[in-house]
């Protein structure tokens, strides 16, 4: 894995509407990412917060049921330049949020970079709505829809281009909480969903080899988009929806192993930590873990 890694945080938490989760990117920082990681030996740049402007009321909808469309797209236009240039710099982005509307930014800035870019959605969620089929016009239910080419113009068209990936080069993991309208959209588009059941069945450790050996055959880059919320609340309580049923810590360890093992990702944001709901920092703690087995450590 590239060696030269820069954190970039964004305290976004105006694509829902619980607060707390703006405090996420200090919270994984007060965690000890940074000192986990140069602990492995990597080379880190913290280019600090992207900046987030607020909305005159919380609880406006704006534009076609999208809630604070205006912020959302800006702060996500802001963040897909700086990552851009990071990798224009050859150097691995990690992204710390914030709600998961940040992903819009992050991919946007990713995927020009690529032919083919592959995305691991670990969520238990799809994020696949748009602002016709979202029950509550919260973006952070829209990235995936959006970075396909689907929904609002000031979602879809960062940077000035979409779509952004390829339905056949996603796979989501643990999911357990979908909509009809996005369950239509899945079987519309073939994307490749690994629920709970499949994990249940199969193991982790299938589903990630398949994973992997899937976008390696197919994609010329790699990004993992891990929503905290994936693992079971009750290891991870800090998000903002939680939903029972999911990934185990020691499963979710396996996977960053394995997809460390494989040398594939080419860029990673960790996202929903709200330390509001947390438990002493449980959810920021766990996520640092993960990011600690994503790049490299080992027991032995």
């Amino acid at each position: 894995m590239q060696k030269n890694v820069s954190i970039i945080g964004v305290p976004m938490d105006l694509g829902q509407s619980r607060r707390g989760v703006d405090m996420g990117p200090s919270a994984i920082r007060y965690a000890g990412v940074t000192e986990r990681l140069e602990n492995l030996k990597y080379n880190i740049i913290d280019l600090g917060d992207v900046p987030v402007s607020r909305p005159d009321s919380k609880d406006t909808i704006q534009e076609g049921n999208l809630r604070n469309l205006q912020q959302v797209s800006e702060s996500n236009q802001t963040l897909a330049g700086m990552v851009d240039g990071e990798i224009s710099q050859n150097r691995f982005p990690l992204v710390l949020g914030g709600d998961h509307s940040i992903a819009i930014g992050t991919l946007a800035g990713i995927a020009k970079h690529y032919d083919n870019l592959g995305v691991i959605w670990y969520d238990a969620h799809g994020d696949l709505n748009s602002g016709d089929t979202s029950p509550s016009g919260n973006i952070h239910g829209m990235p995936l829809a959006a970075s396909l080419g689907i929904g609002h113009e000031k979602l879809t068209n960062i940077l000035g281009y979409a779509p952004k990936i390829k339905p056949e080069n996603i796979v989501i993991v643990g999911a357990r909480s979908l909509d009809p309208e996005e369950k239509d959209l899945i079987q519309e588009k073939g994307m490749t969903v690994y629920s709970m059941h499949e994990i249940d069945r199969l193991g982790m450790s299938r589903i990630m080899t398949e994973t992997i050996d899937d976008l390696k055959a197919r994609t010329d880059g790699v990004h993992l988009s891990l929503d905290l919320d994936g693992l079971d609340p009750e290891e991870a309580p800090g998000v903002g929806t939680p939903v029972i049923g999911g990934l185990s810590y020691r499963e979710s360890h396996l996977a960053m192993e394995m997809l460390s093992e494989a040398d594939i990702l080419t860029s990673a944001e960790f996202v929903e930590v709200n330390p509001i709901l947390d438990d002493k920092n449980k959810t920021a703690t766990m996520a640092v873990g993960l990011v600690g087995s994503l790049f490299g450590e080992k027991l032995k």
